[in-house]
């Protein structure tokens, strides 16, 4: 059980259950903001200039990209395999808290997941229009079909994209939306325009927090959750195994499964953080997102930026140690010290040094601080996938065929158009979605009350 005595309270201010569901829904009751309406105007340009490069892409051809023979997969793969991570967060984030039963979750957990659903959108863009040809996309469905004895090809690193992708956005979005019904019920009620009642009330599937329905609530909560765990560890593993099953240099390696689950969830966790400082900071929730809770994600991030300097380590040793001669030359004379050098050490220092300046207490209660350092770290985590695809793209086993890669305007407009639609999505979230979960946060105000033993030892002294 948590011990607020000990741990501190998780809602600062002695607030009431009707005090909560006022402050919590009060910008959704609001005026809208005018700096909302300028970041949205920023994020749809952004979005726009995507589209514009998606509309490049596909009416020219993959020639307007930077790829070549060698370097056939660029900024789609490093970007997918990016957004994937940063999606990873919410869901394990929700998930393995949920199951552990730490309390403290339930003020991020909304963010988070909201962050996964619109992060797995971004995500799902690049394979799609790496294909050349997105208009026959359904071809990698695996459905009977017309074409006679022609089926997916269930060995293409493809396919298994689409399954993990699809089964993940699918339980990610169903987890994060009935975690809201009992919220979107909430709105109903204290909604005053009648479009409003009407819209919420309709998204809120007739909820009205009876015992039954909340013993179905919870009980379907962590049904969705032991399926998303699952997915979690799977979907990551996946796009790690497009790499590892390969027998290029720097990636047919067993340690990429692993390597690319606890990658994931460092990057998400990173940009969870980056989320709720935001949220913190724009809309005054320091009594419900409090010191403790970002003291507590800092510490997580410490141990695995631990376990991601331990990995590179690991590649570099076993590079050594087997002595291949591929190996070597990928690592020491390739990304160490070679052409890709700066995005090496960019790399590891973000991600393997940066990050353990969260071990000084002053470092974790200065907000600004600790989001810089959220940045930095999803900024090294790019780094590291530029490094896993396009250093060993670009020296294979035949000197002939190296060629360096770098990105054209149209990569990375759309990169641009996905950042502008994370963003787009993150604020409509802000605007008319609960950012924190208001049923989850009743339900643990009762252990910031002093517990029965606390009052007993009152009475005898």
């Amino acid at each position: 059980m948590y011990n607020s005595a000990v741990r501190g309270k998780l809602i600062d201010g002695e607030k009431s259950h009707s005090q909560i569901s006022r402050e919590i829904l009060a910008p959704i009751h609001a005026k809208t903001p005018l700096w909302w309406y300028a970041a949205m105007l920023v994020s749809l340009g952004m979005f726009g200039f995507g589209l514009y490069c998606k509309y490049v892409t596909i009416s020219t051809g993959i020639g307007t990209w930077g790829v070549n023979n060698s370097v056939a997969w660029g900024w789609a793969i490093i970007n997918f395999v990016w957004w994937i991570g940063i999606g990873h967060a919410g869901t394990a984030f929700s998930i393995f808290l949920l199951i552990l039963r730490q309390k403290w979750r339930t003020a991020i957990n909304r963010a988070a997941e909201a962050m996964t659903v619109v992060a797995v959108f971004c995500a799902s863009l690049f394979p799609l229009l790496h294909m050349g040809r997105p208009w026959l996309f359904f071809f990698i469905f695996p459905y009977p079909n017309t074409r006679g004895p022609l089926w997916v090809n269930f060995n293409s690193p493809l396919f298994w994209d689409f399954v993990a992708i699809s089964a993940y956005l699918l339980i990610s979005a169903s987890f994060w939306y009935f975690g809201m019904v009992p919220d979107f019920a909430t709105i109903r009620d204290t909604a005053k325009s009648k479009i409003k009642k009407a819209v919420y009330g309709f998204f809120a599937f007739g909820w009205t927090g009876s015992s039954r329905e909340w013993l179905r609530f919870e009980g379907l909560s962590f049904v969705l959750g032991g399926i998303a765990a699952v997915l979690v560890v799977s979907v990551h593993s996946i796009v790690a195994t497009d790499f590892a099953v390969s027998v290029q240099a720097g990636w047919h390696t067993t340690i990429f499964p692993p390597y690319f689950v606890i990658g994931a969830i460092f990057s998400g966790f990173a940009m969870v953080l980056t989320l709720v400082i935001t949220m913190r900071g724009l809309y005054k929730m320091n009594d419900f997102i409090t010191d403790r809770h970002i003291d507590a994600i800092c510490r997580i991030l410490i141990f695995i930026s631990l376990i991601m300097g331990t990995a590179y380590m690991t590649e570099i040793f076993i590079a050594w140690y087997s002595a291949s001669e591929y190996e070597t030359y990928m690592f020491f004379q390739n990304r160490l010290f070679g052409d890709y050098a700066l995005q090496f050490w960019i790399m590891f220092t973000a991600n393997a040094v940066v990050p353990q300046l969260f071990w000084f207490k002053a470092v974790r209660k200065r907000m600004w601080i600790v989001f810089i350092i959220s940045i930095i770290i999803n900024i090294g985590m790019w780094f590291e996938r530029f490094n896993i695809v396009v250093t060993t793209l670009s020296r294979d086993y035949l000197p002939a065929n190296w060629a360096n890669y770098s990105p054209s305007w149209v990569e990375i407009g759309f990169f641009v158009g996905t950042l502008g639609m994370f963003l787009a999505g993150v604020l409509l979230f802000f605007r008319y979605i609960p950012m924190i979960a208001i049923s989850e946060l009743k339900s643990v105000a009762k252990f910031d009350k002093p517990n029965n033993g606390q009052l007993k030892a009152k009475s005898h002294e």
